[in-house]
């Protein structure tokens, strides 16, 4: 027998998301191995100056959770992680998480049809595994020539040195992402210097955050409809950005025109305008939300350089052009490893083989309802390949994996069922769909190059279509697709029969 029923990696919105309903479906034999101190994830280790949603706060939070006491529309990194928290309290959560625990290895044992997971703190066995890691969970720096003789001080935005003092340094920050817009105008008003080097201009757009309202408080709390009806209201209009991303790319020209006017009102400069603009349509690349990331570009203390990076030196940053930018401070603001999907090394199957080699060996990286692979029983991926989004809430999207692996669950519970694994016939068939559809996107046919494609330009990272097809899609757990068996270690309850073999 296992020591435990279910095992989930990581403590994030997944996790916590998938502990709480499983938990409300009557299934307690769950532990949660969270190789930090603390729950929260992304939300915990991302506390960089300014870190704040980019999705609007009613909206990025779980649906069986709601909040009515957001400060603002959108959410600062502190609520957030507070709310994780909050969530994992109070749905009886936070007793079944093994902090200091890091997955060092997962492997299928077909014998006793469960997996032996291997941790920093010793080894279990579980019938089945859930991976709720996330994409955006391993920091990315990129190899550098020079990097290592660098003498100053060297950081991701993911893992911000609090303790270090910016005040009068000499900063070079390398990537204008998500995270560098939040972090740069912050830091842009105590640093001497500031260098920032951009490889891409992305297309920004305002910032339409405010304070909520004592008022609104008050009838959240009140009439918690009135909540859900905001909620609603946000989902849907953001649903509606699908029709440029997923069906008709042309679309986003009128978006990029609100961009370029974002863009002339902030910076006065023909020059630095010019270098601030895309040449690629928008939506090809994340489209990015502030209200102060171009005023602060336009300060007498920083430099915005668009030369490649030739190497770093001891103290500066050598460009293409020849010139050394002086630093004594490297602030990464690279993104994650997204694409080539960390978790994925650390999980084999039962020849011994991980994930990722299974598909860096030819096999594309896809999973069926981007949440079972082929190979792999038992196995179920969060946030898994060609899940993510560009326009609507992540949480929703987990969500719907979640009662789609709750519905897997209790079809094995109910039938006594102790293997599931998806048809390689089944992956396959929903990945063909899954491509066609993401050919006519503009993340395709947009003219750039993003983190959302792998090594061979394939997107393995968003989904292609409305989210509420993905939903539908995953309403039911749907045996055809897969092979589930039982093994002499399960017997069946009187009278019943396993479908889908």
């Amino acid at each position: 027998m296992p020591d435990v029923t279910i095992a989930i990696i990581g403590s994030g919105f997944g996790g916590i998301g998938m502990a709480a309903r499983l938990r409300r479906a009557g299934v307690t034999d769950v532990v949660l191995l969270e190789r930090a101190a603390d729950l929260g994830g992304t939300w915990r280790d991302n506390s960089y100056p300014g870190a704040a949603c980019d999705v609007p706060s009613h909206l990025y939070s779980f649906s069986f959770a709601p909040n009515p006491g957001w400060t603002r529309s959108f959410s600062p990194q502190p609520e957030i992680w507070e709310y994780l928290r909050r969530v994992a309290a109070e749905e009886g959560i936070t007793g079944s998480i093994r902090f200091g625990e890091e997955v060092t290895a997962a492997r299928w044992d077909p014998a006793a049809c469960l997996w032996r997971v291997e941790t920093t703190s010793g080894t279990l066995t579980a019938r089945f595994l859930i991976s709720a890691a996330g994409p955006l969970s391993d920091p990315l720096i990129p190899a550098m020539p020079g990097i290592e003789t660098f003498a100053g001080t060297v950081f991701h935005s993911a893992t911000w040195d609090h303790d270090y003092d910016l005040t009068g340094r000499n900063v070079a920050v390398i990537g204008t992402g998500a995270s560098a817009i939040q972090f740069v105008p912050r830091i842009q008003r105590l640093v001497s210097r500031l260098t920032v080097f951009q490889r891409t201009p992305p297309w920004i757009i305002p910032r339409h955050d405010r304070q909520i309202s004592r008022l609104e408080h008050w009838l959240f709390r009140q009439a918690p409809v009135t909540q859900r009806m905001a909620r609603a209201g946000i989902y849907w209009g953001r649903e509606a950005y699908a029709l440029g991303f997923v069906k008709y790319p042309g679309i986003m020209r009128k978006a990029e025109a609100l961009a370029v006017r974002h863009l002339h009102r902030q910076v006065g400069d023909p020059d630095l305008r010019a270098r601030l603009t895309p040449s690629y349509r928008m939506g090809c690349k994340r489209i990015l939300i502030s209200n102060d990331y171009y005023p602060a570009l336009t300060q007498p203390n920083v430099s915005l350089i668009t030369d490649g990076i030739k190497e770093i030196r001891e103290k500066s940053v050598l460009t293409s052009d020849g010139t050394a930018h002086d630093a004594d401070t490297l602030i990464f603001g690279t993104g994650f490893h997204v694409t080539d999907f960390p978790v994925a090394q650390r999980i084999f199957d039962s020849d011994g083989v991980s994930l990722a080699r299974r598909w860096s060996a030819g096999a594309a990286q896809t999973a069926f309802r981007g949440t079972t692979m082929a190979g792999f029983p038992n196995l179920f991926v969060l946030t898994g390949p060609n899940t993510g989004l560009g326009h609507n809430s992540q949480i929703f999207m987990i969500e719907a994996q979640v009662r789609y692996v709750v519905g897997a669950l209790a079809h094995a519970r109910r039938h006594g069922i102790d293997r599931i694994e998806v048809r390689s016939a089944a992956q396959s068939g929903y990945d063909r769909v899954l491509q066609r559809k993401m050919s006519r996107t503009v993340w395709v046919t947009g003219g750039c190059t993003s983190w959302y494609l792998d090594a061979e330009g394939r997107n393995v990272t968003l989904w292609p279509d409305f989210t509420w097809v993905f939903a539908r899609q995953t309403r039911r757990f749907d045996p055809s697709c897969y092979d589930l068996a039982r093994s002499s270690l399960a017997a069946p309850a009187a009278g019943e029969t396993v479908t889908g073999r």
